[in-house]
């Protein structure tokens, strides 16, 4: 049933007549009339009736009017939220991404897209590349940071980044006081990797046999924070990413020392991506156009 003729009943038992309700609602009387008898053969009842020289609510009228006070209601409540989505002043952002993209993409940007819209919240999930990947076929998350190459046909993807892997070692490391070192030296060192199936550690590790380079891999974690913190107190190396480094170094005191690896250049692609064929909330469309 049209909501305007729920409307024009509503205006018409408000005025007490249809002269009155027409003209309130800019209508001819002829016009609120007909809009009337459109409603009553859709309820299949009548819903006003002639007393002396006005109109009063049937029975029917006045149940169809109390009902139809709260179908009006929670019409027009449900316009207007869907118009504060579509402003931007309400909405939420389902994002996913590995450690470096939670880290250190992501913070700027929401603050920066939460400043331009306050009211806007934002559901972020870490985990690897993989699970966001499938998160995101799955519809659990609207948008994914992931490293290239993607394993599924689910997802439409963008570049994002360019990000190079390199090695960090504490200030005291005996490595540390060189500019650069040779991939060689670093058979036997001890080192605090990524967690095993992750798609960084796939990364680095087929980088480390491609250069014909073995390491001991002492602990696995998956936090960025959490490497750099046990590269600083362990002695161990680690491969993170230079986003990682940068954002260290702009402390005070960094606590890990970045080393140039001759004859080993590990670089990754940071993508954007989204489920195929799937339209995105507002939100979720404006803060994907704002990441660079």
């Amino acid at each position: 049933m049209d909501l305007l003729l729920m409307r024009s009943l509503l205006a018409v038992a408000e005025h007490g007549a249809v002269t009155d309700a027409a003209a309130a609602l800019g209508l001819s009387q002829s016009a609120l009339s007909r809009r009337i008898d459109q409603l009553e053969v859709a309820l299949g009842a009548p819903v006003l009736e002639r007393v002396g020289r006005g109109v009063a609510l049937t029975a029917i009228g006045r149940l169809a009017l109390e009902e139809g006070k709260l179908l009006v209601q929670r019409y027009d409540r449900l316009k207007a939220r869907v118009h504060e989505h579509l402003r931007l002043d309400a909405g939420a952002v389902r994002i996913g991404g590995g450690a470096t993209a939670v880290g250190f993409l992501l913070p700027k940007a929401i603050a920066a897209f939460r400043k331009q819209h306050p009211g806007v919240v934002f559901q972020v999930k870490e985990a690897g590349s993989r699970e966001i990947e499938a998160a995101v076929a799955r519809e659990e998350l609207e948008l994914g940071i992931v490293t290239l190459p993607t394993r599924t046909r689910e997802v439409d993807e963008r570049p994002l980044v360019r990000d190079r892997i390199v090695l960090v070692a504490s200030k005291d490391h005996p490595l540390s006081k060189y500019a650069s070192v040779d991939a060689e030296s670093l058979n036997g060192q001890s080192l605090v990797g990524f967690e095993a199936g992750s798609a960084l550690r796939w990364l680095i590790d087929a980088a480390l046999r491609d250069a014909q380079v073995e390491v001991n891999v002492v602990m696995e974690l998956r936090s960025v924070a959490a490497i750099l913190q046990m590269v600083e107190t362990t002695g161990s190396l680690a491969f993170v990413s230079e986003l990682a480094v940068t954002s260290a170094h702009t402390r005070r005191s960094p606590p890990v020392v970045p080393l140039r690896v001759r004859g080993l250049e590990i670089q990754r692609e940071l993508a954007l991506i989204c489920k195929r064929g799937r339209s995105l909330s507002p939100a979720a469309r404006e803060f994907s156009t704002t990441l660079a």
